[in-house]
């Protein structure tokens, strides 16, 4: 459940801007998540989140840009825990997760600055990634699996 619940809150500082635990608390319940302040703040802790100034001057909640080892891990074993499977044919990667997780996964793909991926387009559950040739392609997925299995 602390997997799930951290995917989404990476989720929702993705796709809005968070300004207090209130209103990240607030999301978490519209998507279903019974949570309590003490808890979201030991997420936003563990996630090691940051305040950074948003365009209209306020604070919002984000993913630390230059992240080290340990926020990098917590990040990565949340995405781990929210894919089901991995796959690869020539240049593309198909990576199905949970449902309501693929925002948060793309997210962490688009976060390793690989360049050797072209682009990634995410769904629900599923995400396609365009990677520049067939070996990258299953170089990458290779690394997810064994990302996922540890």
């Amino acid at each position: 459940m602390k997997i799930k619940r951290h995917n989404k809150i990476l989720e929702i500082i993705e796709s809005y801007t968070i300004e207090t635990q209130e209103e990240l608390i607030e999301k978490l319940r519209l998507s279903g998540f019974d949570v309590t302040q003490a808890t979201v703040s030991r997420d936003i802790r563990e996630l090691k989140l940051l305040k950074q100034m948003s365009d209209m001057g306020t604070y919002k909640y984000v993913v630390p840009k230059n992240t080290n080892s340990d926020n990098q891990h917590v990040y990565t074993r949340a995405i781990a825990g929210s894919i089901k499977s991995v796959d690869s044919s020539y240049n593309d990667i198909v990576i199905k997760t949970y449902p309501g997780m693929a925002q948060a996964v793309a997210a962490g793909v688009d976060s390793l600055h690989e360049n050797d991926i072209l682009g990634c387009v995410a769904g629900d559950d599923c995400i396609i990634i365009v990677t520049r040739d067939t070996e990258s392609a299953v170089d990458i997925a290779s690394r997810i699996r064994k990302l996922i299995n540890s």
